[in-house]
């Protein structure tokens, strides 16, 4: 049962941040999971301090809010300043890790977190996390229901808004033509990459967020030109990563979270080297084809 409580809130997360990434690699913003990722540490530490309780919908809003500011500020300098997207990522991220990490040195006697636990998170404790009722009833997993939550919410998200997620990723000049406003549909976008990345980072931690946040859609990317068959493939490749690594992860003896981000890496391989479309050997093959077909064109003048 632990291992089905374990592949199932990989999934979860996995098909939720796979999801929202393939917006963010098609607009060119891959790496603002990373950013927010790390970013949030300031937001979790004054959560802490100003209610002095450390309830994960405490944290989450702390975090929450935080992480959308990191959005606004990766904006503001890149179009304010004239700063490239890369360099407004970079230089967002690093100073609010910073103070997060001055803030917890500061008040090191009053905050009590685990650094390892908000960083890198612990998947193989999901079945110890357990939701119990005030009676007593034991409910499963708490990571559990907070996934499906997530992943209900991001589905809905992009079920409703699709039209415009799509116009607004592929052709903005368009978008804005017809009257759909560009800047409200990326900050609702981030917004919802802000909630997603912060609210798996108990479950998985922060670095296989960033992981299912890329490396899913960028493995779809390379083998479809469909949009919709891009979401699709995501989706199965989360599953297929969440699934083999566990096993991985069993086999070996290791960590769970190490092994399900080695095989989202595996399946991104796979996908360079054999992809009909966009392999490595698809391309070679019409080099081939393309100098056999000029050659024999020549011999014939």
């Amino acid at each position: 049962m632990d291992a089905f409580y374990i592949i199932t809130t990989g999934s979860l997360v996995a098909m939720a941040c796979g999801l929202l990434g393939c917006f963010l690699i098609l607009r060119k913003m891959a790496m603002v999971g990373d950013a927010i990722s790390h970013a949030v540490l300031p937001g979790i530490v004054l959560a802490f301090l100003l209610s002095g309780s450390r309830d994960s919908v405490i944290m989450l809003l702390g975090a929450g809010t935080i992480g959308v500011i990191t959005t606004f500020l990766i904006e503001f300098f890149h179009k304010k300043g004239n700063l490239q997207s890369d360099a407004s990522i970079g230089v967002t991220f690093t100073w609010l890790f910073a103070l997060g990490v001055i803030l917890i040195s500061v008040f090191a006697g009053e905050v009590d977190l685990d650094q390892d636990c908000v960083l890198y998170g612990e998947i193989a404790y999901v079945p110890l996390d357990l939701w119990i009722g005030n009676d007593g009833t034991i409910y499963g997993p708490r990571s559990l229901y907070i996934s499906a939550v997530v992943l209900s919410i991001i589905v809905l998200f992009i079920w409703l808004g699709y039209k415009e997620l799509h116009l607004t990723t592929f052709d903005p000049a368009f978008a804005s033509a017809i009257g759909i406003s560009t800047a409200l549909w990326h900050y609702l976008l981030m917004g919802a990459v802000s909630i997603t990345t912060v609210a798996s980072f108990e479950s998985v931690g922060a670095i296989l967020v960033v992981a299912l946040l890329i490396a899913p859609p960028a493995t779809a990317y390379l083998l479809t030109h469909s949009f919709k068959r891009m979401l699709l493939i995501t989706v199965l490749i989360a599953i297929l990563v969440s699934a083999t690594g566990y096993y991985l992860a069993v086999a070996i003896d290791g960590s769970i979270a190490g092994a399900m981000s080695t095989m989202a890496g595996f399946f991104f391989a796979l996908a360079l080297i054999f992809s009909p479309t966009d392999g490595l050997l698809f391309k070679r093959q019409k080099q081939n084809k393309s100098a056999a077909s000029l050659k024999k064109s020549l011999s014939e003048v």
